[in-house]
């Protein structure tokens, strides 16, 4: 048996995005020619890999299996050209980083600058990712490290393939004009019930976390704008339109807005994580490494702590 990695990366694709046409979109080809090399995969594993139900397509267990298989491989691979590049003993090759907004524009931006001038060899891609969607891209592959933050109730999503690395702590905070916010005295939401509120797309982290503490205060939040960025949010209520909740971190200070602590406090846990059963090139150290440093770089907005 001799497997093809390029195949197998067509797997490990499968397995992340779910359809034969993510993955053709993804590698630029079409989909019959995704399916017919993932036909050929078969025939080199010498056992069935995908069970098709109507246009539909699962892996099989020993699919999901070589999937996993795939992705450590894949990252090995990445890791070996990684090094010989950098048989100059310097650092060198690319680092795929993904965070949320505001960590992208308080933590991430900084590193990236700092990594510029110590380590000009290392090629730094920063995305912004939503918490929710965050893990499933570093597990396909799409990242090497991303920074992610606990969902509401303070669990993070466990899986096998993915190890995570605490970096701090930080408070969610009511957001107020900054007319409204003279009291610096601990606020109780179910005195904000006939506010209008500020919240993001539906489904999103901010999403979640507004509605599900609203709901615990006794009320459903009277939504005035929904805004994708925390800059359009802030604005909003700068102006005197809404309030909101939000992390510590994401509070601007070039906005006019006031900020309150919760009567009934609510924290949201920061972690970087990567691939728990894959090797990190030099230069993907360097970065996580820079990350573990961050109680310092997240700044006073946040309550920060170092990573144990």
């Amino acid at each position: 048996m001799r497997l093809n990695t390029a195949r197998m990366e067509m797997l490990s694709l499968l397995d992340g995005l779910g359809t034969m046409r993510a993955v053709a979109a993804a590698l630029h080809m079409s989909p019959s020619a995704v399916s017919a090399q993932l036909a050929v995969l078969e025939a080199e594993a010498r056992t069935e890999l995908l069970r098709r139900t109507g246009r539909r397509v699962q892996l099989t267990p020993a699919g999901r299996t070589l999937a996993r298989h795939a992705r450590i491989i894949l990252d090995q691979i990445k890791a070996a050209e990684a090094d010989l590049r950098g048989v100059s003993g310097q650092p060198t090759g690319p680092v795929r980083l993904a965070a949320f907004s505001s960590a992208v524009r308080a933590v991430v931006i900084p590193l990236a600058a700092r990594l510029s001038k110590e380590h000009p060899s290392i090629e730094l891609e920063v995305a912004e990712l939503d918490p929710q969607a965050s893990h499933p891209a570093l597990r396909r592959g799409d990242y090497d490290i991303i920074v992610t933050a606990d969902f509401i109730d303070g669990s993070m999503p466990l899986h096998p393939d993915v190890r995570t690395i605490p970096l701090f702590t930080e408070a969610i905070v009511l957001v107020l004009p900054r007319s409204q916010g003279a009291s610096e005295a601990p606020a109780d939401l179910a005195e904000f019930a006939e506010a209008p509120w500020s919240i993001d797309m539906p489904g999103t982290y901010l999403s979640n976390l507004v509605t599900s503490t609203c709901r615990q205060a006794g009320f459903e939040p009277a939504v005035a704008g929904r805004f994708g960025s925390y800059e359009l949010l802030l604005a909003h209520v700068e102006a005197g339109l809404s309030v909101s909740l939000l992390p510590e971190l994401a509070v601007d200070r070039r906005y006019h807005v006031a900020t309150r602590p919760l009567r009934q406090p609510l924290t949201r846990h920061v972690h970087a994580a990567v691939r728990s059963r894959s090797a990190l090139t030099a230069a993907s150290q360097i970065v996580l490494n820079e990350l573990c440093g961050v109680s310092t770089a997240a700044g006073p907005a946040a309550t920060a702590r170092r990573g144990e």
